[in-house]
C-alpha cells in the first residue's frame, strides 16, 4: 500500500532526470501538463482511495500517468491521447520509464473511442484533463465505467480564474468553453447520483464520488 508519507518520502528532495525532461518540454512546446502542486494533492487524494486501476481521459505527453505509476506499484493506469505528436511523445517517456506494463495508452479521440478496447470493464477511479468544453461528455460516456462508490476526478476547473469571470469579461475565444465549463460544474454539483467537491487546489480539482 502506498501512503502519502511514503509517497513525500520517495520524491522530496530528489530529482528525476526523466520527469525534468518532461516538465522542459512541455513547457518549451506549450504542453498543458497538470502543476506539481494540483498533482501532489490529486496523489493525496489517492492514497486515501487506494485505486488498482485508473482511467485517464487526456494523457499529453503521459506526465500525470507516469507519476501516478510511479507513486503507486500497483496501480494500472488506462489513458487515451487523440494529438498526434503527444501520443508519439507519451508513448516514448512511458518506455523511457519502463511503465509500459502498467501503463496502457491509446491514440484516439476519446469521445469516439470504443469502450470495449479498454483493458478492465471497471475502474475504480476516472481522471479527466482534456478539453474542457467537452468535460460533460468525458463524464457522461466514461462514467458507467466507474461502479458505485468509485470516484471521477476532473482537473483545470477554474481555468487559470476565468471560470469566476462574468461571461463578458471572458476573451471571446474562450467563452463557448467556459460557459460549457460553468453548466458541466452546476450539473455534476447538483446530481443526485453523486457526491461532489470542488477543491482550491492547482486550478481546480472535481471530485465526484459515485453513490
Amino acid at each position: 500500500m502506498t501512503t502519502y508519507e511514503s509517497y513525500r518520502k520517495k520524491f522530496e528532495g530528489e530529482t528525476d532526470p526523466l520527469l525534468e525532461e518532461m516538465e522542459a518540454y512541455a513547457e518549451e512546446n506549450r504542453v498543458p501538463i497538470m502543476d506539481r502542486s494540483g498533482l501532489d494533492t490529486f496523489i493525496g487524494l489517492l492514497t486515501i482511495q487506494q485505486p488498482a486501476r485508473l482511467l485517464e481521459i487526456g494523457s499529453a505527453i503521459g506526465y500525470s500517468a507516469i507519476r501516478l505509476a510511479q507513486g503507486f506499484q500497483d496501480l494500472h493506469v488506462s489513458t487515451i491521447e487523440r494529438d498526434d505528436e503527444r501520443h508519439a511523445k507519451a508513448e516514448e517517456y512511458i518506455g523511457k520509464a519502463h511503465l509500459g506494463e502498467r501503463i496502457t495508452l491509446f491514440h484516439d479521440d476519446a469521445l469516439l473511442f470504443d469502450t470495449r478496447e479498454l483493458p478492465f470493464p471497471h475502474y475504480d477511479a476516472l481522471f479527466i484533463d482534456a478539453a474542457k468544453g467537452q468535460y460533460k461528455r468525458f463524464f457522461e460516456k466514461y462514467e458507467p465505467c466507474v461502479p458505485s462508490g468509485g470516484i471521477i476526478y476532473c482537473d483545470n476547473m477554474f481555468m487559470h480564474g476565468l471560470a469566476f469571470l462574468e461571461d463578458g469579461d471572458i476573451p471571446k475565444r474562450s467563452r463557448t468553453m467556459i460557459r460549457n465549463l460553468k453548466s458541466f460544474t452546476e450539473w455534476i454539483m447538483a446530481h443526485p447520483g453523486f457526491r461532489t467537491s470542488l477543491l482550491p487546489v492547482g486550478d481546480g480539482i472535481l471530485i465526484a464520488r459515485k453513490y
